[in-house]
């Protein structure tokens, strides 16, 4: 029986949105378990403050700054990557926005495709950038944070939760048009998780209070909570898992 190892040596990494919440957290577990990690954000100053912390923690970051609404900018971070490194093994689409928060008969035109741009478009364009060479290297692990909300009909975020409805479906694709090549695609759908992403949520009391209510647990997700289904995803631990859709809301859903 073959060892099961959930080391993440030699393997080069990309996580995007890493400069706080979900993705730092994602970022720095990586670091700790042996991988490579080029971590990216719109911010360059927030992204050294996080990679200076890893390497002083003993990991290895490339910090890169990148707007993944920009296909320029999707390709130079690749480019970047694969330039320093070598090779790409793992990548973890993170990075998101939000920019409405209310009824659907509120947003504009604008706000719909930011959403859109940011949390669909740069998603499919980053894995299929990372694809490419993950096919040429002989495998790999794509690993697209989506949300609770992409299952259900979230309140005060419909649009949001398209663009997350979205991508889960893309991660079925991907899995079902890459598999034969080794490159995994699986999908992480957190529920509410307590980031500076979600605190206007958490902030207007009444929703807030609803969704707490929701919630078995009785409270919040941590960031550090998603960390390990990601680190199991792009570990050789999870070789066989592909085109799989992990809820992790402390039961919401359930």
């Amino acid at each position: 029986m073959a060892e099961v190892s959930f080391s993440l040596k030699d393997k080069v990494a990309i996580v995007t949105g890493a400069s706080r919440g979900i993705g730092e957290a994602i970022a720095r577990t990586f670091a700790a378990n042996g991988a490579k990690v080029v971590i990216a954000s719109r911010k360059q100053e927030s992204l050294d403050k996080v990679a200076a912390e890893i390497k002083q923690a003993g990991g290895v970051a490339l910090p890169v700054a990148c707007h993944t609404g920009n296909l320029e900018q999707i390709n130079a971070l690749i480019e970047k990557t694969a330039s320093e490194f070598g090779r790409i093994d793992v990548l973890v689409n993170n990075a998101a926005t939000n920019p409405y928060f209310g009824d659907v008969l509120g947003i504009n035109e604008s706000q719909f495709e930011k959403t859109f741009e940011v949390n669909t478009k740069g998603y499919f364009f980053m894995a299929q950038g990372v694809a490419k060479r993950m096919v040429k290297q002989g495998g790999g692990s794509i690993i697209n944070i989506a949300s609770i909300a992409g299952l259900v009909g979230p309140p005060m975020q419909g649009v949001y939760g398209m663009t997350k409805a979205a991508v889960i479906l893309m991660t079925k694709a991907y899995a079902k048009e890459l598999g034969p090549f080794k490159v995994r695609s699986n999908a992480i759908c957190p529920g509410l998780t307590e980031t500076h992403f979600a605190s206007v949520l958490i902030k207007t009391k009444p929703i807030h209070d609803m969704a707490i209510a929701q919630i078995p647990l009785k409270r919040h997700a941590q960031p550090s909570e998603l960390a390990g289904i990601a680190l199991y995803l792009a570990s050789d631990a999870a070789s066989f898992t592909n085109g799989a859709i992990f809820v992790i809301d402390g039961g919401t859903t359930a």
